[in-house]
């Protein structure tokens, strides 16, 4: 039986991550790591009205949980994508969690905002299934959380490196240069800062501390991960890892030296626009969103989640 690897400690460990420990000490490692990166970062500060990006599942579960424990007054964002057999699920977990801890529950679907789901766009589109969703996800993240002041997301360490390696593969600094505990190159009064308070967490440590506190989540994956670019660079730092055990932490800490220098690089040269049919920050005169739409049906995004938003 392996102990704990606290001094003080007698009781058996149920996890071995940087060392062994019991439950308590691990739930106290994790929550000491999570607050740490809050601090170092100054994520958060007392001014700031916070909404969860949530989804139902381990990670921002997670980051919903510590942050209405040790901040208060958040609200947990959802958006319904419309995938059969996996959203209503985690949505079911979701809304059960909210309901237990007292936490607001905001809910948004494509089929309110767009007038499709994204099970109906991928009959009419030939599109990977990520590339869209990301795209109409994040606007309405961004649109629905006019009022707050952060969005907070479940992103651990294990998605950042997933995001730095993918981006450094297809040659998009710019991208990567928008990485990191809080995202963006440049300010815009139309877009919501958003933070990583996991940042630093690796998942398996986050799916543990979510089955120690008992979230009840079922750990359900989207069917349409697996056929996703960051699906095969997730593998591929899977096997490495193994072989090289530290990898992805290496890359987190490397890439952090750098990043100051991709910042001011890139916002030098930053062209923040807005796009001339919804409003929403946009590199491109219509936003991607918009023209995801538009291939869609006649009408932009703009009316339709305006009025879905409106019913907040």
């Amino acid at each position: 039986m392996v102990k704990c690897n606290r001094s003080s400690c007698s009781e058996q460990a149920v996890i071995n991550v940087t060392a062994a420990y019991c439950k308590d000490h691990f739930i106290d490692y994790f929550e000491s790591k999570a607050a740490a990166t809050i601090k170092k970062y100054r994520l958060i500060n007392k001014n700031d009205k916070i909404v969860v990006a949530c989804s139902g599942g381990k990670d921002s579960t997670t980051v919903l949980y510590l942050l209405n424990k040790w901040f208060g007054n958040v609200t947990a964002l959802a958006i319904d994508e419309g995938i059969p057999g996996y959203r209503n699920v985690t949505l079911e977990d979701l809304r059960s969690f909210c309901s237990r801890n007292k936490i607001p529950l905001k809910v948004l679907s494509y089929k309110d905002a767009f007038g499709f789901s994204l099970h109906e766009a991928l009959k009419k589109v030939s599109v990977l299934p990520c590339n869209i969703c990301g795209t109409l996800r994040r606007y309405l993240l961004n649109a629905a959380a006019k009022g707050f002041t952060k969005i907070a997301t479940g992103h651990n360490l294990d998605d950042e490196a997933q995001s730095i390696m993918m981006n450094f593969m297809k040659g998009n600094l710019e991208l990567a240069a928008r990485l990191g505990p809080v995202t963006g190159v440049v300010m815009d009064g139309k877009f919501v800062p958003r933070i990583k308070p996991l940042y630093f967490c690796h998942e398996k440590e986050v799916a543990a501390y979510a089955f120690l506190q008992n979230f009840g989540i079922r750990f359900n994956e989207c069917p349409h991960s697996r056929i996703s670019f960051r699906a095969a660079v997730r593998d591929f730092l899977n096997d490495l890892e193994q072989q090289l055990p530290g990898t992805k932490q290496n890359i987190i800490n490397n890439f952090l030296k750098l990043l100051p220098r991709l910042k001011k690089k890139y916002a030098a040269v930053a062209d923040i626009a807005h796009c001339s049919s919804c409003g929403e920050p946009s590199s491109n005169e219509l936003c991607k969103a918009c023209v995801y739409v538009n291939s869609l049906k006649e009408s932009a995004p703009t009316a339709a989640a305006a009025a879905a938003i409106a019913k907040f």
